[in-house]
C-alpha cells in the first residue's frame, strides 16, 4: 500500500482495477474545493468491498486512494475526449456529474498544476497496473483486466433516463476476445438485472489503452448502477441486502470471463 493506491497481488490471470475508488484529497488542496465537492459524490463507493470475492479467484486487486476530483485516472493524460460530442468529465474535472463547481472561484488548476498531478498521481497508478499485467503475462498467455466502476443511476447531464443496471464496455468488442465478452454478457443476461454492452459506456481510457487481445491482455469495463448495492445519496452508505443480491452476479460475470481466459490459455 502507498498513499496513492492499494495493491493486493494474486497469481491468477485476473486483475481487478478500481481507479475511482479513492476519497483522498491532499491537505494542501482541500481549501480550493467547494464544500459540496468535499462530499465526493462521484466516487465509485465501496467497490473494494463488493469485489472482495475476487481474491478467492486469485485476482490481483488495484484500487486508487486519491479522489477522481484531484485527477481522473481513467482519462487520457492529454485530456482528449473519449466520447466526442457528448458531455463528459475531464482529466482534472472542474464540475461534478451534475454540473456543480468542484473548485472555489479562481482555484481551478492551471496547465502546470494539471501536469504536476499527472506526474504525481496518474503515472504511478498506470505504471503499477502495467507492471502487474506484465507480471501475470509472464506466467499466462492471456490475462483479464476487469475495470470496476459504478455510477448514480440517474444523471440527466450525462445520459437520458435511468442507466441499465449493468453496463459492459469493450470498445465495441475491440478490447477482448469475443468468447470472454460473451461469458460476461451471458451472466448479465441471466441475472434479472437490466444490462447493455457498449451502450452509453464503451470503456474508458484504461480499458481502451490496455485492452489488446492480440497481445494477451483482455479488458472489460463494468459500469454498474450504484442503486444495485448502495444508497446513491449522502452519506453514500453500503446497502448489504442489495449487495448480497448483486454480488453473485458479479461473481458469475467475472468468473465466467476468467474461465474463458483460462480456456484460451489451455489452447495457447
Amino acid at each position: 500500500m502507498t498513499d496513492l493506491y492499494t495493491l493486493d497481488r494474486g497469481d491468477a490471470p485476473l486483475v481487478i482495477s478500481i481507479p475511482h475508488l479513492g476519497t483522498a484529497i491532499p491537505e494542501a488542496l482541500r481549501s480550493q474545493y467547494t464544500d459540496l465537492a468535499l462530499t465526493l459524490a462521484d466516487t465509485d463507493w465501496h467497490l473494494d468491498r463488493l469485489y472482495a470475492f475476487a481474491k478467492s479467484l486469485g485476482a490481483t486487486m488495484l484500487g486508487a486512494r486519491v479522489s477522481r476530483y484531484v485527477i481522473d485516472l481513467n482519462r487520457p493524460p492529454n485530456d482528449e475526449s473519449l466520447y466526442p460530442g457528448q458531455t463528459t468529465t475531464s482529466l482534472c474535472p472542474t464540475e461534478t456529474f451534475r454540473g456543480e463547481p468542484i473548485y472555489r472561484q479562481g482555484c481551478e488548476p492551471d496547465a502546470a498544476q494539471r501536469q504536476a498531478r499527472v506526474e504525481a498521481y496518474w503515472q504511478p497508478y498506470h505504471q503499477t497496473l502495467r507492471a502487474e499485467l506484465q507480471r501475470l503475462r509472464s506466467r499466462h498467455a492471456n490475462v483479464l483486466l476487469w475495470e470496476a466502476h459504478s455510477i448514480a443511476s440517474v444523471l440527466p447531464r450525462l445520459f437520458d433516463d435511468k442507466l441499465p443496471d449493468l453496463n459492459i464496455g469493450t470498445q465495441e468488442g475491440r478490447t477482448t476476445h469475443a468468447t470472454v465478452q460473451a461469458r460476461a454478457e451471458q451472466a448479465a443476461a441471466d441475472s434479472g438485472y437490466t444490462w447493455v454492452a457498449n451502450g452509453r459506456f464503451k470503456g474508458g481510457y484504461i480499458t481502451r489503452h490496455f485492452g489488446a487481445p492480440q497481445d494477451g491482455v483482455h479488458a472489460i469495463q463494468l459500469e454498474m448502477c450504484q442503486s444495485t448495492y448502495m444508497n446513491e445519496h449522502a452519506p453514500f452508505d453500503y446497502a448489504p441486502a442489495l449487495a448480497e443480491r448483486v454480488e453473485p452476479v458479479l461473481r458469475k460475470m467475472v468468473g465466467g470471463a476468467l474461465e474463458a481466459i483460462q480456456a484460451l490459455n489451455a489452447s495457447a
